[in-house]
C-alpha cells in the first residue's frame, strides 16, 4: 500500500497498531484498513467497543476542564495516542492560554502525527516513550523544558496502563512517576476491567493480543493501588459514564458496559 505522508518511514504498515484501531473507534481518519479489519473483527464480540472509547475520550475532556479551572497549567499526557479534536493542549488553553502540554506515546505513527498537528505551539510537544520506562520519560528534553515539576502537575494515564503487561511492573512505573510531583498535583487514571464482564468481551481481549501492545484486564481492587497514598476525589474511581457527567441523560442506563473505572487522585 501507498504511505501516507503522516506515517513515517519504518512502521509496518501490514501489523495493526492499538493507537490506529483506537483512532477508528473514536471517528478518527489515521488508520489502514489492516486497523479497520481487527477493530472490525472486536466490534462483534463487544459492539459497545466506540462508545466506551468515546466514554474514555469524554472523561479525559471533563477531567482537564476540572484541572485547568482548578490552577493546574502543565499536564502530562502518557499514552496519548493519534490526537483527535478535544485533546488535552485544544481543551487546557482554551481556558488558559499558559497551560503546557507533553505527550507521551509508544506508537511512531501517533508521535509522528502529534508533532505534525503541535507546529507552531511552543506550549505543547510530544515524545516517543514507553509508560513503562519512567527515568527516560522524565528526563526527555521536551519534558525538562516544557514541565516543572516544582509546581503542581496533572499525570494523565487514560487508557495506557492496560497497555503495560504485569512483567513491565505497570505499578512501579506509576509509583516513579509520582514521586516526582509537587504537593497539590494531580493524577487521572482510567483502565479496562474484567470485572462484570462477558465473555465475550473477554474474548474482544485476546484479539488485541494481535497488535503490538495486548490489553491486560485487572479488577478495581488492583486498579485503585495505582493511586497509592493519593487522595481519590469524589465519586472515586467507577465507571467511565459516573465520573462527573455533565448531564445525567450522559451515564445511561448500564454504565458498567463501558468495561473500565476512571478517577482522580489529588497529592495532597
Amino acid at each position: 500500500m501507498t504511505r501516507p505522508s503522516w506515517a513515517p518511514e519504518g512502521i509496518d504498515l501490514d501489523r495493526p497498531s492499538a493507537s490506529r484501531v483506537y483512532d477508528y473507534f473514536v471517528g478518527g481518519m489515521h488508520n489502514f484498513e489492516i486497523d479497520r479489519e481487527l477493530a472490525q473483527m472486536i466490534e462483534k464480540f463487544t459492539p459497545n467497543v466506540a462508545e466506551t472509547m468515546r466514554a474514555n475520550r469524554d472523561l479525559l475532556r471533563r477531567a482537564v476542564r476540572f484541572l485547568t479551572d482548578a490552577g493546574i497549567d502543565q499536564f502530562l499526557d502518557l499514552g496519548s495516542g493519534i490526537p483527535t479534536v478535544g485533546n488535552v493542549h485544544e481543551v487546557a488553553q482554551a481556558r488558559n492560554p499558559e497551560a503546557r502540554v507533553v505527550y507521551v506515546d509508544i506508537d511512531p505513527v501517533a508521535v509522528a502525527h502529534s508533532q505534525a498537528i503541535l507546529e507552531g505551539n511552543p506550549l505543547a510537544a510530544v515524545i516517543h516513550g514507553d509508560v513503562a520506562q519512567p527515568d527516560s520519560i522524565l528526563a526527555a528534553p521536551e519534558v525538562t523544558k516544557l514541565l516543572d515539576f516544582d509546581r503542581p502537575i496533572a499525570v494523565l494515564l487514560l487508557g495506557v496502563l492496560h497497555f503495560v503487561p504485569d512483567e513491565s511492573a505497570p505499578a512501579a512505573a506509576v509509583a516513579r512517576l509520582l514521586e516526582v510531583c509537587a504537593p497539590g498535583s494531580y493524577v487521572a487514571i482510567t483502565h479496562a476491567t474484567s470485572d462484570g464482564q462477558p465473555a465475550e468481551v473477554l474474548e474482544a481481549q485476546k484479539l488485541s493480543g494481535r497488535t503490538s501492545t495486548e490489553i491486560v484486564l485487572r479488577g478495581k481492587d488492583e486498579i485503585a493501588t495505582y493511586f497509592y497514598d493519593w487522595t481519590l476525589l469524589e465519586p472515586g474511581l467507577v465507571h467511565l459514564p459516573l465520573w462527573r457527567p455533565e448531564d445525567p441523560a450522559d451515564v445511561g442506563e448500564h454504565p458498567e458496559s463501558s468495561g473500565a473505572y476512571g478517577g482522580l487522585a489529588r497529592k495532597d
